[in-house]
């Protein structure tokens, strides 16, 4: 059995991808697995350190702002869709996959398409509330779309029905309870703890309103407070609050690395609103403050975010709206909420999809057998 991957550019396209491949690989050890990445992202760095064949094509998305620029770049880029074709067409024929999975990212585009073409089994997996444009263009020739969010199905022409199978989750984010996350860390049971991130790279609007709910809450000893500043935004950070006398109830870090017992440990998180972050919260059953990054494509971390407001899971702040103060009133009316926080803990744990990887495979192995 030999699946092929296909997917890239950022972590929420290829997690999925890998988690997928891992659970494929704990059920037939034999089996054969490809990816196929562009070689300039973050696919071509954790990919191989998988130890999974890696190929490459160059591909490119188009820049849909006016400038000259961008307009050199889309020239580039319709170039790119002419040879990235020829290139897939010829790295399939070469390895021959018995099924091509999809999972988002422009380079998902050119190899499905070719995969379907050839007459190779193919799907893809979104893991998103509104689909990006990829998905879209794929969707109606696919033989099987698997969706991460049910909202996703009205944005799409499909000829049948999609599968509804909820995004891959690690696997110790569910292994591990509030009780024994709060041992590993230190931390007092009764008292609440708020876990705060903007990502690994940082978001500077969230760290800004950060520091202000920092300064807030500093000294009052009312909740143990985590947060994450990403490596852009640490040095800042720190250096913001320079002239705050610090508690021990307040973690300051570039990077945390333990998320599985942070967010175990954690009662109320604030966040951005990421596919993969939202279902982690869901599984969890942890009750969330979102600020969704405006600067993603298609606005679709919004409408992410709203999933998990509109079954009461979730508070939402705009970044145009997001302050200081705001994330003040909002914190203040929910940490110390208990019968609200465990309100939206029950909300999130009825949203969640705890088999995503065992759906996923079933329907690669459907379309492997019909292969």
């Amino acid at each position: 059995m030999h699946i092929l991957f296909a997917g890239g550019g950022t972590a929420g396209h290829i997690n999925p991808a890998l988690a997928i491949a891992g659970y494929i690989r704990e059920k037939h050890a034999d089996a054969h697995i490809s990816y196929i990445g562009t070689p300039d992202k973050l696919e071509a760095k954790l990919v191989p350190e998988m130890g999974y064949n890696f190929r490459t094509i160059s591909v490119a998305g188009f820049q849909r702002k006016l400038s000259i620029e961008n307009i050199g770049k889309n020239i580039s880029a319709i170039r790119k869709v002419v040879t990235s074709s020829v290139t897939a067409r010829k790295i399939l024929k070469e390895i021959q996959p018995d099924v091509v999975i999809g999972t988002g990212g422009y380079v998902s585009g050119p190899v499905l398409r070719e995969a379907a073409k050839m007459g190779i089994k193919t799907a893809i997996h979104e893991q998103n509330a509104y689909p990006g444009v990829t998905t879209k263009m794929l969707a109606p020739n696919v033989d099987a779309v698997m969706l991460a969010m049910p909202e996703a199905e009205k944005y799409l022409k499909l000829k049948k029905k999609p599968y509804i199978t909820g995004n891959p989750v690690r696997s110790e984010l569910l292994n591990i309870t509030r009780e024994e996350a709060r041992k590993k860390l230190c931390l007092d049971n009764d008292k609440p703890m708020l876990l705060s991130f903007g990502g690994s790279l940082g978001a500077m609007r969230v760290n800004q309103a950060v520091s202000g709910l920092i300064r807030w809450h500093n000294g009052t000893d009312k909740f143990y407070h985590i947060h994450g500043t990403g490596k852009s935004g640490y040095e800042e950070f720190i250096d913001n609050l320079k002239d705050v006398n610090l508690s021990n109830s307040i973690d300051i870090r570039e990077y945390i690395s333990d998320m599985d017992v942070c967010m175990a440990a954690a009662d109320l998180i604030i966040c951005r609103a990421g596919a993969i972050t939202l279902s982690e919260l869901l599984a969890c059953g942890k009750p969330a403050i979102l600020i969704p990054s405006p600067y993603v494509a298609e606005n679709h971390q919004f409408h992410n975010a709203m999933t998990l407001k509109r079954i009461g899971a979730a508070e939402i702040i705009e970044e145009k709206d997001l302050t200081s103060e705001k994330l003040i009133e909002v914190v203040s009316n929910l940490i110390e909420n208990k019968p609200r926080l465990a309100s939206m803990s029950t909300a999130a744990k009825s949203g969640a999809i705890l088999d995503a990887n065992a759906r996923i495979y079933e329907i690669i192995m459907q379309l492997y057998t019909n292969a």
